[in-house]
């Protein structure tokens, strides 16, 4: 017993010592009453947590206390933003209400709480309680964006803490993160958290890739080093002769940039030329004109000793990005034939580039414009919650439609008065119209630019002038939602659009229910989610608009009706009744008994006993990691986590992924592609073929192959037992005279390992 007490003491020391540590970082700001007002918000939430522990054993108020220091110290809010960080779970976790917090706070601190607390209840089958919750939570967005940049902190904190969490839930909150919570900080200009994000998200989503990049990272580092003294050492040199304050940092890519320009470049880690770049931050005077030239001129420096490559000069600071990120940044050729990209900015810039939204508050007059960037995007999200996507049945939708929100390049364009519009990369004409005025684009004909006749499908490049030509005859279609990508076009089209679906969408009903009737098929909310997916429509608005439009034939409901019975007599246990992956844990408890990994589908074991199926999206094959999948009507599916459609899937529907492992008691036989680059000579085919017939008596399905000025691509389709059997047949190949890569590839040809 005395040990217990011995524990709680020094947990009660480590919990004051956090609280201090958080009240020392924000001293510098704290007026009048503020001190007083975390005390309470601190001894609030401790009393309120006191019985609760996380998962990994630890007292829960750590949580809220670390929110609240990630808050302060890492985004830059104020007394406010504490408060609420610590009090973000009370309303959610434990009996206190929104009206306590109110009572006891004030107004301002309940509606933060509100917008970070989930919304509780049952959901309908077939939406997502996670798009549901992030939708509640983005709709406060245009009030205080401040809810936002706490749930950010609280995400930060929880991927920081994942190691405790299982697998399945690792996977889900992972993808969750990289889904919407990273696009969500690079949008708000919060660099350092949105890298620190998407490692996280590649260090649980794929361990291995991780561990790999972060080893070759720590063993060049002190190459890398060496390599940054010499190159920077002639631009201090000339930097100090002209009187410049500054600090000049190298500092490696993140873990997971350079791990995604591997995969899409797809290239060894050696040859990724950019893997670090030099950030020159100069102290300056806070007119910004002055600050301009500065970065200008410490630029000029660079170039004096290194020819920089003309297609790679970005100015950020005449026209900020539209999260406010000013900076020069060039890519300039080194003494070693290195690439090697040089940033120039101030010490302001360089505070908002890593604090993002909260940092601009720090700095009056000169910042109005950054921020005003940041202010307009706000002002479109709002736009876009008006356009009909705050209402119940399209959180899914919704969803989609605000991460397309979060576009990260923008394309800069005039109007005829020389006006500047920022738009996100890939915008046509259309989009430009409709950011004009609503009316305007909806009567958009054409376009002219530069004078040249366009069609609205054209896609505006930066500097285009752009007139805009309608016609009172003009009005929206179908059609127009494929030309579109701004979420202010789309709006608005759907607007358009709206009233004559909702005609469609009522005659589709009604007629769908006739038939269902006249073939004895009970209409209820299963049957509609299962017609919805059988006819592969995205929500059940969208079948019934389709038998309206007349899209889908009545008749062919019987081909539903068959697919039904046939699924009904399956003599398997039905999952048709398990909709989430609870309750499919519950079934899988039943049928596994007390044995270990009873919560878990064992692939192999259980075929007999649950109707489940390989995902043809990822072609997973034995040894693969994997999840299960609950689907809505076509039983379990098991998707490799390393899936095109795996980070959507668990940030949409992560109540329905289910643990899986591969547990086969007999050899199988599954399907699984190689693409073999290489030099091309006399014999090489015979060689390959020999290893995978001869040497590993492995079945080829199919070989193609294509050679062209002497190099040689083959793509392989082959039977292996499970991955060790593949990686042994590539490490093989790997060591054939004059073969340069192996890659696995799915059933779909996509490269994916």
């Amino acid at each position: 017993m005395e040990a217990i007490v011995i524990d709680l003491e020094q947990e009660r020391k480590e919990i004051l010592k956090r609280y201090r540590k958080l009240l020392r970082t924000a001293k510098p700001f704290l007026k009048d009453n503020d001190a007083k007002l975390i005390k309470k918000a601190f001894n609030t939430s401790v009393e309120a947590h006191k019985e609760m522990r996380r998962r990994s054993g630890e007292p829960y108020i750590y949580h809220p206390l670390a929110v609240a220091q990630i808050v302060v110290e890492e985004i830059g809010l104020g007394t406010t933003g504490i408060v609420s960080a610590l009090l973000h779970d009370v309303v959610e976790d434990t009996d206190m209400t929104i009206d306590d917090i109110e009572r006891l706070f004030s107004k301002k601190v309940a509606q933060i709480i509100d917008g970070l607390t989930k919304i509780s209840g049952k959901f309908e089958y077939g939406s997502s309680q996670q798009a549901e919750n992030f939708r509640k939570m983005l709709l406060t967005l245009s009030d205080d964006v401040r809810v936002i940049l706490i749930k950010l902190a609280d995400r930060l904190h929880n991927m920081r803490t994942l190691d405790s969490m299982p697998r399945d839930k690792q996977l889900k909150i992972a993808s969750e993160t990289i889904f919407i919570y990273a696009p969500l900080a690079h949008r708000l200009g919060l660099y350092a958290i949105k890298s620190e994000l998407e490692d996280l998200y590649l260090k649980y989503a794929e361990p291995d890739a991780y561990r790999a990049v972060a080893r070759k990272l720590r063993e060049t580092k002190s190459a890398r080093d060496r390599f940054i003294a010499r190159f920077t050492e002639p631009i201090e040199h000339d930097l100090n002769e002209a009187g410049f304050k500054y600090v000049i940092k190298g500092r490696p890519k993140s873990i997971y940039s350079i791990w995604n320009k591997m995969r899409k470049q797809n290239k060894p880690f050696e040859e990724i030329y950019d893997l670090f770049a030099i950030r020159i931050i100069l102290d300056s005077p806070s007119e910004f004109e002055r600050e301009k030239a500065l970065c200008w001129q410490a630029y000029s420096i660079v170039t004096d000793h290194y020819k920089p490559n003309p297609d790679r000069l970005k100015d950020w600071i005449s026209t900020p990005r539209a999260n406010g990120y000013q900076s020069l940044h060039s890519t300039v050729m080194s003494k070693t034939g290195q690439w090697v990209e040089v940033q120039v900015r101030t010490v302001r810039m360089d505070e908002i580039a890593e604090k993002g939204y909260a940092a601009h508050w720090k700095y009056k007059g000169n910042s109005t414009t950054v921020r005003g960037n940041i202010e307009m995007w706000i002002n479109q999200v709002r736009e876009t919650l008006e356009n009909g996507l705050g209402d119940k049945t399209a959180a899914i939708e919704f969803l989609d439609e605000f991460r397309s929100n979060l576009f990260t390049e923008e394309v800069f364009v005039f109007t005829p008065k020389g006006e500047l519009k920022v738009l996100q990369r890939g915008a046509t004409a259309l989009d430009f119209a409709f950011d004009i005025h609503s009316e305007v684009g909806a009567r958009c004909m054409a376009a002219k630019v530069g004078g040249t006749l366009v069609p609205i499908s054209y896609v505006l490049n930066n500097g285009d002038q752009v007139e805009i030509i309608t016609s009172n005859k003009q009005k929206p279609n179908e059609d127009w939602l494929r030309i579109v990508v701004t979420s202010k076009a789309r709006g608005r089209i759907k607007e358009y659009l709206k009233e004559e679906s909702r005609r469609y969408e009522t005659d589709g009903r009604q007629m769908a229910e006739k038939k269902l009737k006249t073939l004895g098929i009970e209409v209820n909310y299963e049957v509609i989610n299962q017609l919805r997916a059988f006819f592969e429509c995205k929500t059940p608005t969208d079948f019934f608009y389709r038998i309206g439009k007349g899209y889908i034939q009545l008749d062919e409901l019987k081909k539903f009706k068959k697919y039904k019975e046939a699924k009904d007599r399956k003599t398997k246990i039905s999952t048709d009744e398990v909709t989430d992956g609870k309750a499919f844990t519950k079934l899988l408890k039943k049928i596994h008994g007390d044995q270990a990994d009873s919560d878990t589908l064992l692939i192999g074991e259980d075929m007999d006993k649950i109707d489940y199926k390989l995902a043809a999206c990822c072609n997973p094959i034995a040894g693969d990691d994997v999840f299960g999948f609950v689907t809505i009507n076509e039983g379990i599916k098991i998707h490799r986590t390393t899936c095109p459609n795996a980070v959507e899937l668990m940030s949409k529907h992560g109540n329905r992924v289910i643990k899986a492992k591969w547990k086969s008691q007999k050899e199988e036989a599954f399907l699984a592609g190689l693409r073999i680059t290489g030099t091309d000579r006399m014999g090489l085919v015979n060689d390959v073929t020999r290893i995978i017939s001869n040497e590993l008596h492995i079945n080829m399905r199919g070989i193609t192959i294509d050679t062209k000025d002497g190099v040689f691509e083959g793509d392989i389709r082959l039977y292996v037992q499970d991955t060790k059997h593949l990686d042994m047949l590539i490490n093989k190949l790997d060591r054939v005279d004059g073969v340069f890569k192996v890659q696995r590839f799915d059933a779909n040809l996509n490269i994916i390992s």
